[in-house]
Parts: C-alpha cells; structure tokens; sequence
C-alpha cells in the first residue's frame, strides 16, 4: 500500500512538472518573438530615418540625387516588415503545436491539470507593430499618409 501511494505522488508531481515546462516553453517562444520584434523594429525605424533624412536633403536643394540612399531605407523598412511577418508565422504554428501536444498529453493521462494559455501579449504588440511597418511602408511607398 506504501508503495503505491509513493507512485501516485511521484506521477502527480511529474504531472505538474510537466504542465509548468509547457508553460516555460511558450514563455520561451515569446521571448523568441520579442527578439524578432526589437530587430524589425530596428530595421523599420532605421529605413524610414534614412529615408527621410536624404528625402529632406533633396527637399532643400543641398542634394539633387538622393534616390539610392532612400531606396536602401525602402528596403530596410520592407525587411524589417517581411521578418516580423515570418516571426509571427513561426510563433502561431508554434504556439498551435506546442497547444496540440498538451491535449495529445491530456488525453493520455499524463497531463490532468488543464491550464488555458492567455492570448500572447506580445503576438498583439508584433501584429500592431506589424500594420506601423505596413503604413510606413505604404507612405515612403506612395508619399502619403501619416508617415509622408
């Protein structure tokens, strides 16, 4: 009888073991994200200085030609937009798999604590920073808007 209730103790605690290093990995996949975000965020403001830097030059007549520089801030503003497009692609699918392994894991016993993961806070901020690089994109794109 000692024996059995030594098991049961040693499987609940696996158990929540288990259930706390699924909650870790997503906080990990988080952070994976915020990293993607800080680098495009970098990458989009620092286009769109330079673009608008060498876009006030020719403005004011110091320059004549300024469509190099501000073509390689277009494109440091589009990079940083297409990698947060990617990141957030990673996270959801990894977010889905890492959801679908848990309940594989309920389903077989070996998970019985249901904890519901929170919508990401940081997937809201990468999607609205997301639509700032669209917009900033579209208005060095088109010299309109917000940004133009």
């Amino acid at each position: 009888m000692e024996k059995f209730i030594s098991e049961d103790k040693s499987v609940e605690l696996s158990s929540r073991r288990t259930g706390m290093s699924f909650q870790r990995t997503r906080m990990s996949a988080d952070r994976t994200l915020m990293s993607v975000m800080r680098t495009s965020l970098s990458l989009i403001s620092f286009g769109f200085t330079i673009f608008q830097f060498f876009e006030k030059m020719r403005d004011s007549g110091t320059i004549t030609h300024g469509a190099a520089p501000r073509n390689f801030g277009m494109t440091l503003v589009l990079l940083g937009t297409v990698m947060l497009v990617v990141g957030i692609i990673y996270h959801v699918q990894f977010m889905a798999g890492l959801r679908h392994e848990r309940q594989a894991m309920h389903e077989a016993n070996l998970l019985h604590a249901e904890s519901k993961f929170p919508p990401s806070m940081t997937l809201i901020t990468a999607v609205l920073l997301l639509m700032i690089g669209l917009i900033v994109a579209g208005s060095m794109l088109f010299r309109a808007g917000p940004f133009g």
